[in-house]
């Protein structure tokens, strides 16, 4: 048994926990019930759910949940505007989304499949410091695709 001041007071019988718990008008609370004898504490367990609680919010706080972001792109683009889309793919790795990179493919520009596939590549080793290739590029339907995913 641990009372309020954090001082071990030993094995007690649990009459007599509960005695001294009523007596400091706190609580008698089971910390480790694995434990032999289990361990209890003497505490106030509405302060301690409070802080469980504001311990749990805090964690939620900082927690950021995984996104897929897509990012699209089209066959004939102009170097300055693949740099802006390049920026805007490293930055939402660098926040700790996924990428789905998109090109997509007009009419008879899907004979050119291969200048695509270039495109994603070389974005791929534009963005290599803050992510990789997760699936690489692939054909589905008049669209190549490749997923990336932020490096840990």
């Amino acid at each position: 048994m641990i009372d309020a001041d954090g001082q071990q007071l030993g094995v007690l019988s649990t009459s007599d926990a509960v005695k001294r718990a009523m007596e400091q008008d706190l609580d008698l609370v089971e910390v480790s019930p694995q434990g032999d004898p289990p361990v209890c504490k003497i505490m106030d367990f509405g302060k301690f759910k409070y802080a469980q609680a504001k311990k749990d919010r805090e964690g939620h706080k900082k927690h950021h949940s995984q996104q897929l972001k897509e990012v699209k792109l089209r066959p004939k683009i102009d170097p300055h505007d693949f740099e802006t889309k390049s920026k805007l793919a490293a930055r939402l790795l660098g926040e700790g989304d996924k990428v789905k990179v998109t090109i997509m493919f007009r009419g008879r520009e899907i004979v050119y499949s291969q200048h695509g596939r270039e495109i994603l590549e070389k974005l791929a080793t534009d963005v290599a410091a803050v992510g990789m290739v997760e699936r690489p590029p692939r054909l589905e339907g008049k669209s190549m695709i490749m997923i990336m995913v932020p490096k840990t």
